[in-house]
């Protein structure tokens, strides 16, 4: 797998040991071309950077060395990890984004992520429930990589976590609002043991955690409201954790 390597400044120089590296985060990089997107990247007044970048055509830039902490993660957090950047490598797909026309992910694209994850997973012992999107580590900030994500095609090539439930089951509780007490804090329970991080009664970041959860798990409906299909869905993931 050949890398085409650029150099970013936007790391920190001291080398983390390898048993640090525990997460894969995936971004998209939200820029109208690929060349604005890398320039960002690698421009020290930015003070953003990323390990990987991957054109649409599959091709992979090397930005940062694994063993350097890119600046990607900023403020975060997914399960017993805080500030992600020093625990995680960072992926970033070119992609215009919801700002400036998000599309579909390339096929192309997509098999080089594949590769450099099945190659990072098996190197640092990743596991699955460890491979995440921006926005399920920062979800009062970031949507990316957004709902045209294939979270289930990547969960079949063991990159990621999926669901075992099928759609037309799923279906029949979407909308149903999750009314008991004990269902909602069922609900929160089993988000907190996949990985998504909650301050105690604060409800604007309870919705933004929602719609990051329906984004990976349920993007037929983001609406940051706790369905009982919600419930299930998360019930079924953490059960296979």
């Amino acid at each position: 797998m050949k890398n085409y390597n650029y150099y970013s400044p936007n790391f920190t120089r001291k080398k983390r040991s390898i048993n640090s590296i525990k997460i894969i985060v995936i971004h998209y990089t939200g820029m109208q071309s690929e060349r604005e997107s890398i320039m960002r990247l690698c421009n020290p007044r930015s003070k953003v950077s990323s390990h990987f970048v991957i054109n649409q055509n599959g091709k992979i830039y090397r930005l940062v060395e694994d063993r350097h902490i890119a600046w990607h993660a900023g403020k975060s957090c997914w399960g017993r990890y805080r500030k992600l950047n020093k625990n995680s490598i960072g992926i970033e797909l070119v992609n215009k984004g919801h700002q400036f026309g998000y599309t579909n992910f390339r096929k192309k694209q997509l098999l080089s992520l594949i590769k450099i994850c099945k190659r990072l997973i098996k190197k640092y012992r990743i596991k699955k429930r460890n491979i995440v999107g921006h926005s399920d580590i920062s979800p009062l900030r970031k949507i990316d990589p957004g709902e045209k994500f294939p979270w289930k095609q990547l969960a079949k090539k063991k990159i990621g976590i999926w669901h075992g439930c099928k759609s037309s089951f799923l279906r029949k509780f979407r909308r149903i609002k999750i009314s008991t007490k004990k269902d909602k804090i069922k609900l929160v329970k089993n988000l907190k043991k996949i990985g998504y991080c909650f301050p105690t009664n604060k409800k604007s970041f309870f919705i933004k955690t929602m719609k990051a959860f329906q984004r990976h798990h349920r993007k037929e409906l983001i609406n940051g409201l706790a369905d009982k299909e919600c419930l299930i869905i998360a019930q079924n993931l953490s059960k296979n954790l």
